[in-house]
């Protein structure tokens, strides 16, 4: 029996997730004998460019599907389009517009794959003025907490519409005190108390849908069900 798969697609927020107490590091750690986590994550990327690459990424000649999938974009499409990231920006219908294609893609390539839309996170706007990932001569922050709502906002809606569960991140982390400091490592990116929160929101809806390491098969026998006078029965 092969081992299932759980995809996480998506910007930094996706691609730093297996860092020190990162949100996939931690599933990989949750699903460690029922399921292997894959990062397909992707620094600076925008809803645009992930459609773009879909193929590359997810290329027809992948052997079997994986029975979920989250999908993390938005904080790289709601940069402001007259300040410094202006590169990054794509407009709030063609994010919602890409959405709608990206998880169309998912269920056509695996109709029975558990597809997780997540918000973009809450932005630190001071915060971001201390740690600039490009030349800001205006001193001005490129991303702004409202915009991030709006697109997680839109977010939510497309999950809605499309019939696929949503984690409102945006709202979320807001919900605690210190949020910006505690939660927030450098305006946008998560410390690990904020990615324990993704974790923790991840593998709940999981739950709802029925995916948990109870419910999943394990590829190989557990050490407590091997007979000790005969331990190689169980490879029979």
């Amino acid at each position: 029996m092969s081992r299932s798969k759980i995809y996480l697609f998506g910007d930094s927020i996706t691609e730093k997730s297996f860092a020190v107490g990162g949100w996939g590091a931690s599933l990989a750690n949750h699903f460690c004998r029922t399921a292997d986590v894959v990062v397909r994550g992707y620094t600076g990327y925008n809803t645009r460019w992930a459609l773009k690459v879909l193929e590359r990424v997810f290329p027809p000649s992948q052997e079997t599907a994986p029975v979920a999938l989250t999908v993390l974009f938005g904080a790289n499409d709601s940069c402001l389009p007259y300040r410094c990231s202006a590169f990054h920006h794509v407009p709030l219908l063609e994010y919602k517009g890409n959405l709608r294609s990206i998880i169309s893609f998912f269920k056509k390539r695996w109709p029975k794959t558990h597809v997780l839309l997540i918000t973009p996170p809450p932005i630190d706007e001071d915060a971001r003025l201390r740690h600039p990932y490009v030349e800001n001569p205006e001193g001005l922050p490129e991303r702004t907490n409202e915009a991030a709502g709006k697109y997680a906002r839109a977010c939510i809606a497309v999950a809605n519409e499309c019939r696929v569960p949503v984690i409102d991140l945006w709202t979320k982390i807001q919900q605690f005190p210190n949020w910006r400091k505690d939660y927030l490592s450098d305006g946008l990116h998560l410390t690990e108390a904020g990615s324990q929160i993704v974790f923790d929101e991840v593998i709940r809806k999981l739950r709802d849908e029925g995916l948990t390491p109870d419910t999943m098969p394990v590829d190989l026998p557990f050490l407590s069900d091997m007979d000790t006078n005969d331990p190689m029965k169980s490879f029979e």
